[in-house]
């Protein structure tokens, strides 16, 4: 079987036709089961027409002719168009949230941290077809060069990693106006238990921290030098105790916090501050809830949160190798790029599961296993009979 249906079963997806109200009521060209794998099929192949797309995931099909019949023939771009329209957002947002899942065993190397799952939170923008529906719903970014902004509308995106996978195990979309901080509220109350959260200071704030512990994952973050962190005692680590309350908020009930400080080496703080923005970058401060320092030394975790970047490798795979340098999301309705953008994660995810398989199968870490290799090997398999056919139940 193909990648997609391996990791998204054919029952998997009708069980989420089911549930959302979306399962045709008379037999059509284009069923809402093979209108999913279509959308998905569309960032596998994300250079192809429509038409194309749908002859590379129907290649060898059990539906394809039986006994030298005439055959399933493609659909023009405007039945693939209204085929999608009927599905709408709804049953590519819940094939995610129910599939996707952290995929890191005991076994699997670099995933995890004396017990906690590695993970971490970040955000990234998408370029959308630029056309007037697109552009009032998402906006598009400032720009001095053009006026009106930038070339083409984009969807803010904020993602949670698993560090040790670069499986990208949950996520909020929204317009260029909303900002990563109000996306990434969405996700923290369900950061998974057992997990250590790594995040940048961009996402601090007093109640998000607060909303992130609750949600019974532990938290190692970054913070601005400029938060008020009164030591109240210094560890045998170098590390020191605080409580994290918020700003003007006197008297109020605070976090309790671990502070570890430490300076970075001059070309390491040079390559952060381009990173970053910052020009002050050599002095950095964590605040994590591991409290006590024989768990978690201080060291450790320092070095440990150099593991964060990894975010930025699976949003790179995502926008760049797997999507295409260059290439705009091609959707030009803001259903259509909602719907999209769930095809890309769904996508993304698939690859990086057959590459976790196929690093526990060789014994390595999975940051051995080259991308682009799993992403040419994914779209061979899609090309391959699925075993099912469109019109019968899986």
């Amino acid at each position: 079987m193909g990648v997609l249906t391996r990791v998204f079963p054919p029952g998997l997806v009708d069980r989420v036709l089911l549930e959302t109200g979306r399962v045709e009521l008379r037999r059509r060209a284009l069923p809402s089961r093979l209108v999913v794998y279509f959308v998905v099929g569309m960032a596998l192949f994300s250079e192809a027409s429509y038409e194309e797309v749908l002859r590379q995931l129907t290649e060898g099909l059990s539906w394809s002719g039986v006994g030298g019949g005439a055959g399933w023939v493609v659909p023009t771009k405007a039945a693939i168009f209204r085929a999608r329209s009927r599905l709408g957002v709804e049953p590519f947002r819940a094939l995610f949230e129910g599939a996707c899942v952290p995929l890191a065993g005991r076994s699997t190397q670099g995933a995890f941290y004396r017990g906690l799952r590695l993970v971490s939170i970040d955000g990234t923008c998408l370029d959308v077809a630029d056309t007037p529906a697109n552009a009032a719903a998402f906006g598009r970014p400032g720009s001095h060069r053009r006026v009106g902004g930038g070339a083409f509308p984009q969807v803010r995106l904020v993602g949670v990693c698993e560090l040790g996978t670069h499986a990208i195990v949950d996520a909020a979309l929204g317009s260029y106006g909303t900002s990563e901080r109000v996306l990434a509220e969405r996700l923290l109350p369900r950061l998974p238990a057992g997990s250590l959260c790594l995040a940048d200071r961009g996402f601090y704030g007093f109640e998000r921290f607060r909303m992130a512990s609750s949600s019974g994952a532990q938290l190692l973050w970054r913070v601005s030098t400029r938060v008020r962190l009164p030591s109240e005692g210094v560890l045998g680590d170098g590390s020191f105790l605080a409580t994290l309350r918020q700003p003007g908020a006197r008297g109020s009930e605070g976090l309790r916090v671990r502070v570890i400080e430490y300076l970075l080496e001059p070309r390491e703080a040079e390559e952060d501050a381009i990173v970053e923005g910052d020009s002050d970058a050599t002095v950095y401060r964590l605040v994590t809830t591991l409290l006590d320092p024989d768990a978690a030394p201080a060291h450790e975790l320092a070095s440990l949160y150099r593991e964060r970047w990894e975010i930025e490798t699976a949003l790179d795979e995502l926008k760049t190798h797997q999507r295409g340098p260059g290439v705009v999301l091609r959707s030009k309705t803001p259903e259509g790029v909602m719907q999209e953008a769930y095809g890309l994660l769904l996508t993304h995810y698939a690859i990086r599961r057959l590459m976790h398989d196929a690093a526990l199968a060789a014994d390595l870490d999975p940051d051995r296993i080259s991308f682009l290799r799993s992403l040419r090997a994914a779209r061979r398999s899609a090309r391959a009979s699925t075993g099912f056919s469109p019109h019968e139940p899986a």
